[in-house]
């Protein structure tokens, strides 16, 4: 059923059809129970691309893309939040598993594709959470933001955790 809804948000170029989406998305997630504060959260970090893409399409083809281009990402974004705040992991991984089992003939190992869609999902908050160690430091030592102070210690703690994971899966038997 999302992915239909995926292929409809996507395939839509209307500006009513593409609020309209966007409305329905912000409904469910009230009927799902889920606060205005966590919307916010699950929409606020999208806001400033949302507007330099709404810029960009004003400036360079026509204000309806404008409107669509934006809103039809923001539905996405916030669909996935919705499927990944309503869902438990294992169930989600659980029916990755299954969708690939077919593809078992063309040599898809179904148990790896949701393997690495559960370390894909677990990875994003470790990295969050690197991210914010790095930048706490940096603000203690320098006070100022420098992207080669964040960034450089960010993708050594992430390259350290990575090490880490593919040893922890080499012990459990996942080495080729």
């Amino acid at each position: 059923m999302v992915v239909l809804a995926v292929v409809a948000i996507i395939a839509q170029r209307w500006i009513p059809t593409a609020l309209a989406m966007l409305a329905v998305v912000v409904l469910a997630y009230f009927l799902a129970g889920i606060r205005a504060k966590t919307l916010w959260l699950q929409l606020r970090p999208m806001l400033l691309m949302s507007t330099f893409i709404a810029v960009l399409h004003a400036l360079s083809s026509n204000w309806r893309l404008a409107v669509v281009v934006p809103a039809t990402i923001l539905t996405l974004v916030l669909l996935a939040a919705l499927v990944t705040l309503t869902t438990r992991t294992t169930d989600l991984v659980d029916v990755i598993v299954r969708l690939t089992k077919p593809l078992k003939r063309f040599g898809v190992e179904p148990e790896r594709v949701g393997l690495t869609l559960l370390l894909g999902i677990r990875c994003v908050p470790l990295l969050s959470g690197i991210a914010g160690q790095v930048r706490e430091a940096q603000l203690a030592r320098c006070g100022i933001f420098d992207v080669r102070a964040f960034a450089v210690p960010l993708i050594v703690a992430a390259i350290r955790e990575a090490d880490a994971i593919g040893e922890a899966l080499v012990a459990r038997g996942f080495d080729d």
